[in-house]
């Protein structure tokens, strides 16, 4: 892993960028003063015992009193679990205590970014409860594979238009999307939309409006049609 990454994944554990720059230095250099702390990470030392005061709070680093104090970090996978498990208590306060949801079925949701949509996808698959319908490039299949198979296995009808893609158990009829182009129907009853091609600009429409449903149940059994009528030979149902 590269130190950046190692730095951003360290940020969604709740560090500011200075503080995950000084106890990614804790962490490689054991105990460490203040002073030492600033002169490694370029950090001024205002700034620096700010931040090692800030990851004493947050339970990723200890003081080592004495003639001269000293900062230890604590364990990685001990600080990261102690993050993961506050957040499983508040995420399970927040539940409970969250106001009712309004009906969005008759609505339209814009999802932009990878990561959003990518997210919808995995709560689509979670939540489907009968059947559903994908339209998708096999490599972004390949990352959901757990999820489709498990609803194979769950008995649910799960039907795939791709290339080079293979599910066992699945209806697959053999298409090449367009590049990043997803459709996906889930219970007849919620459709999301758009173009998945990692990166900033990926849009996607969600909705459970009855009308959109209809439009793209159509034009998936046409595009079902259309396959069946020429490449009979490649269908695996």
């Amino acid at each position: 892993m590269s130190d950046k990454a190692f730095l951003d994944n360290l940020r969604a554990f709740g560090l500011t960028g200075q503080e995950a720059l000084i106890y990614e230095a804790l962490l490689k250099h054991g105990t460490m003063t203040g002073y030492e702390v600033a002169k490694e990470t370029g950090i001024s030392r205002s700034n620096a015992y700010g931040s090692l005061s800030s990851l004493v709070d947050k339970g990723a680093a200890y003081v080592y009193e004495g003639e001269v104090t000293r900062y230890t970090p604590e364990d990685v996978t001990v600080y990261t679990g102690n993050v993961l498990k506050d957040l499983q208590k508040r995420a399970k306060e927040l539940a409970e205590h969250a106001p009712g949801k309004a009906d969005m079925s008759e609505g339209y949701i814009t999802i932009s970014g990878t990561a959003n949509i990518k997210n919808k996808v995995s709560d689509m698959l979670d939540k489907c409860e009968l059947r559903l319908y994908i339209l998708a490039e096999a490599t972004l299949l390949e990352e959901y594979r757990d999820g489709l198979e498990a609803l194979v296995q769950a008995g649910k009808k799960v039907v795939i238009l791709t290339d080079k893609f293979k599910l066992k158990g699945a209806t697959i009829y053999k298409t090449t999307p367009e590049k990043g182009q997803l459709r996906f129907i889930t219970d007849s009853s919620f459709v999301l939309t758009g173009t998945l091609n990692n990166n900033d600009d990926d849009k996607c429409l969600y909705s459970g409006q009855s009308n959109l449903v209809l439009v793209m149940k159509e034009a998936l059994r046409n595009k079902i049609l259309l396959i069946q009528n020429n490449f009979k030979e490649d269908i695996d149902i």
